[in-house]
Order: structure tokens, then C-alpha cells, then sequence
């Protein structure tokens, strides 16, 4: 027997050792999930001889108890499912270990006034939800947290695998980790807020330098691979037309095959990204036992459908129009890209160049807080209003509940926000619902989809610097009084009218996401 013959062999062997070892390892983790399954029933009081009647869709969200935006969609859907689909069990892949499954429905009534069944609603923890913050990844953060993503999907797999994995908060570097685990049989959809990177991204980098030229190429790389993630799935919902925009780009032949160069220079990890696909499972199995997946998907890359997130505007549209105070007012989480030094520094110049403000105008700040490195944020925040000498006129409010929220969009005059490129900007519908006139940056959803012309009228302002913004909210607090009804009332009138809950629902039902679960 000659070498070539040797290595040939040995190399048979061992492919055919990885793929056996690859079946029973993915046997065991079936074979523990329905156990799981019946132990599920069985804790949530589901009678164990019914339980074929039972489907499990299972959200992954590792921050379901923030209390944003992100949160109020999740949870807005969970609570749809539970009252229109009696046959369905909701199960919430989330890293939030220090809370129980109680405290987290008190918190979803608290913060968004959604009640939930918890008979038809299960919790699998994730212990590994560091491996997805920013803290842990000071360097490359994009790919440190896509990789870390991939160790919380292999976790929640491991945890229970359900008919339909829906991801709920942008993690998409699961999809063909879910996807080799379950042999294509589980199909996968996803609410996508906000794109991983974008070309807006790599349009801000410029290629002057050597090392700006290497920073492009990784946002190129990573862009291929999210693409191939993004490709696993069998619906797309998102939820913006920024948003919409930029997924669909990302996935066109434009954006892609110049991320397909740069990673050339890759060949062996491309080659095995490319293997982590759902097609590519399906024909290993055929291969090996005829196995077809249930559910499969065609192949072809699903075009991203725009559902815009839900706003309670029912009860923010009650709120008089009249008798508002000076009162200007943020919502949003204690995060970085929220911007508040910005809403801090406009407020400051507004006072500069408008002393009289002084003693009427008022800035709230008001959001949630995830983790200790918020709270640091909310203090460091808080000394910089002390340096631009508007501490005395800021309040910050932090973790609100619902009513006190619903307060103070009852008695402020103006909604601000600050964030660049915002994938939608649900606080600013709940501001306009609310009667509030919006002052948002100049970008994103805020420009394209929510403060836009209703009825060939403006319906707020937008800006991009800080002298911007003041300028406009100058003008809103001199607004004479017909003038500012006008504008509040085609604001309310706007969100009304295209963000409510139930054009939520309406969208979600269309995405086919039932079609997915037999």
C-alpha cells in the first residue's frame, strides 16, 4: 500500500469519526431536550397527556429584563402569542440569573403595563452572558461578541431545543450555531433592531492609513460572515425601513461580493463558515440516513419585511394637549450610543444663549439602567451636568415604572433624542402618542419613518449638533399657542395612526412565523 493511499484512508477515517461523533453528540442533545420538554409541562401545569398538542417557540434574548424598546416588542409578541395561540409554549433564552421568573413578569407589568400568562411561558437561563458585553471585549468588540453569541446559542441549546427559534435582540452568529445543533430541523426567524455592522459603518471609516485600511477590511470580514448568519433564516422581520435598508444591502450582491474579496485572504475559515449553513446539514444527513428536515428552508435569501415595533399609544393619546410645562424630556436606556452627554451639552447651550430659561426650562433624563456599568454611566452623566452648570435644572430618573413614565410624558412639551443612525426610536412615537413635539437627530428611523410630514405638515424637528438642537428647542418653547397645538396634534395624530400595537400584531402574523411551527 503506497502513502498517497495511507493519507487517503486515514483522512476517510477521520471525516467519517468527526461525522459520527457530530450524529451522536446531536443525538444526545434531542434526546435530552424532550425530556426536557415534558418536564416543562409538568412544572408549568400542563397536563403530560396532552403534550403533542404543545409547540415551543423559543426567544432569544439575553437582556429580556432591560426594560427598553427591544424588551416592549419581545414582550408585546409573547403576550399576542398567549392570548391567540393556546397551543403554544413561550420559552425565553435569557442571561438575567438573579432574577426569577416572577420578578420578571412584576417587571414587564411595572415598566410596560403587558400582562403575561405565566402557565404558558418557561425561562432557560444562560450563565455565559458576559461573553456578549462590551466590557468583555475591548478590543475587536464586534467579533469578540458575534463569537461570544455563538457560545450562548451552543448554552441555550444545550438548555432546550424548541420548533422555532426566534431571535428577538440581534444576535444572528447564532443561527448556524442552532442550525448544526438541531440538523436544520428547528426553523429560525428573527426581529432584527439593528444590523451588527452596516455600510454606514464602513463609510465612516476612512482609508487614509494603513491601519483605518485594516479596520475597514475586519468590518468587510465580519460583514461576510453576519451576511451567511443572516442567510439560515426563514423570515426576517425588522424594524425600520433604515433598518430594512441595510440588511437588504448587506445581503445584495453589492455590499456582499466586496466583503466576498476581503475574505479570500481566509480561505480555511471561510470555507468552514460556509459549511455552517442549514442547506449544508441537510445534505450531510440525506447523506448519511436520508434525513429531511422539517421545515427546511429553500435556500434562497429571505427579503427583511418591515414591522414597526408597538407603542401603547391608546392611553398616551388621552393625555391633554394643553397646560404643558418647560419640561424637556429624554427616554431612553443609560447606554452608550443613546448619546445623553449630547442632550446634556444642547440643554447647556440652550441656557447659555437663553438665560431666561434658567428659571422655567427643565431637562429629565429618564431610562433604564442594565447593569453596574450604566449606574457608572448615570454618575459620570451627572458630573458632567454639574460641569456645564445645569445640574440644578437636570433631573435623572432612573428605572421608572410604568405610571411614573406615563407622568412625565403627561406634563413635558418636548422629546428629546440624540442617537445617531437609530434603528427606530420607540420613545420617540411614545413621545409624539404622548403630545410631545420630538427634536431627534437628523438619521435613522427618527428621519425616515417617525418624525416625517403627516398630512403634507411637519410633525417635529430634527438636528445633528448641539447648537442644532438648542436652536430647535428654542423655537418649540416660543411657539405661539396655536402653532404648538398644530404641532401636537399632527404628532399624535401620526403615531396614532401607524404605530400601534395592533399594527404590531398585524405584521408579526404576516411575517409566516405560524406557518414555521407544525
Amino acid at each position: 500500500m503506497g502513502t498517497t493511499t495511507v493519507y487517503v484512508s486515514f483522512a476517510g477515517l477521520s471525516l467519517l469519526a468527526v461525522v459520527l461523533a457530530y450524529v451522536a453528540y446531536t443525538e444526545s442533545i434531542w434526546s435530552r431536550s424532550l425530556r426536557k420538554r415534558r418536564t416543562i409541562l409538568d412544572a408549568l401545569g400542563l397536563e403530560r397527556s396532552t403534550a403533542t398538542k404543545y409547540k415551543f417557540v423559543g426567544f432569544f434574548h439575553p437582556y429580556c429584563n432591560a426594560g427598553g424598546g427591544g424588551e416592549r416588542v419581545l414582550w408585546t409578541a409573547i403576550a399576542h402569542i398567549q392570548r391567540d395561540h393556546k397551543d403554544i409554549v413561550c420559552v425565553v433564552y435569557t442571561g438575567d440569573t438573579d432574577a426569577s421568573k416572577q420578578d420578571i413578569i412584576d417587571n414587564v407589568q411595572t415598566r410596560f403595563a403587558i400582562r403575561l400568562d405565566p402557565s404558558t411561558l418557561h425561562f432557560a437561563y444562560l450563565r455565559s452572558r458576559l461573553l456578549v458585553e462590551n466590557a468583555t471585549w475591548p478590543r475587536l468588540t464586534i467579533l469578540g461578541q458575534s463569537l461570544g453569541s455563538m457560545y450562548l446559542g451552543w448554552e441555550a441549546m444545550c438548555e432546550f431545543i424548541p420548533d422555532l427559534y426566534m431571535d428577538t435582540m440581534g444576535y444572528a452568529f447564532t443561527f448556524p450555531v442552532v442550525a448544526w445543533l438541531t440538523r436544520a430541523a428547528v426553523p429560525i426567524g428573527a426581529y432584527v433592531h439593528y444590523p451588527t455592522v452596516s455600510t454606514d459603518m464602513l463609510a465612516r471609516v476612512p482609508t487614509d492609513s494603513w491601519a483605518m485600511r485594516t479596520k475597514r477590511m475586519y468590518y468587510r470580514i465580519v460583514m461576510y460572515y453576519y451576511a451567511l448568519s443572516l442567510s439560515n433564516a426563514r423570515f426576517l422581520m425588522v424594524n425600520s425601513s433604515w433598518t430594512r435598508g441595510h440588511i437588504a444591502s448587506i445581503l445584495s450582491h453589492e455590499h456582499f461580493g466586496a466583503a466576498v474579496r476581503c475574505v479570500h485572504t481566509l480561505p480555511p475559515l471561510a470555507f468552514v463558515w460556509c459549511a455552517l449553513s442549514a442547506r449544508a446539514i441537510r445534505k450531510i444527513m440525506y447523506l448519511l440516513d436520508g434525513y429531511q428536515a422539517a421545515g427546511a428552508q429553500t435556500g434562497e435569501v429571505v427579503k427583511p419585511e418591515i414591522v414597526y415595533p408597538p407603542c401603547d399609544t391608546r392611553e398616551l393619546a388621552t393625555f391633554s394637549l394643553e397646560g404643558r410645562a418647560q419640561i424637556i424630556l429624554s427616554v431612553a436606556q443609560f447606554r452608550p450610543e443613546k448619546d445623553h452627554q449630547t442632550q446634556l451639552r444642547s440643554f447647556a447651550q440652550l441656557l447659555m444663549d437663553h438665560p431666561e430659561y434658567r428659571s422655567t426650562a427643565r431637562l429629565v433624563l429618564l431610562g433604564g439602567a442594565r447593569n453596574q456599568e450604566d449606574m457608572d454611566r448615570v454618575r459620570s452623566l451627572g458630573a458632567l451636568a454639574t460641569e456645564l452648570d445645569v445640574d440644578k435644572q437636570t433631573t435623572f430618573v432612573v428605572n421608572a415604572s410604568h405610571l411614573d413614565v406615563l407622568k412625565w410624558l403627561s406634563c413635558a412639551s418636548i422629546g428629546l433624542s440624540t442617537m445617531v443612525d437609530e434603528h427606530f426610536g420607540i420613545n420617540i412615537v411614545e413621545f409624539m402618542a404622548a403630545g410631545l413635539i420630538p427634536v431627534t437627530h437628523a438619521s435613522g428611523g427618527p428621519l425616515h419613518d417617525i418624525v416625517v410630514p403627516y398630512r403634507s405638515e411637519p410633525t417635529g424637528f430634527h438636528a445633528k449638533t448641539p447648537g442644532e438642537f438648542s436652536a430647535a428647542m428654542h423655537q418649540i418653547l416660543t411657539m405661539d399657542g396655536e402653532q404648538e397645538r398644530a404641532y401636537r396634534e399632527r404628532a399624535r395624530g401620526w403615531a396614532v395612526e401607524r404605530f400601534s400595537e395592533d399594527a404590531f400584531v398585524g405584521g408579526w402574523e404576516k411575517s409566516g412565523w405560524r406557518s414555521c411551527v407544525r
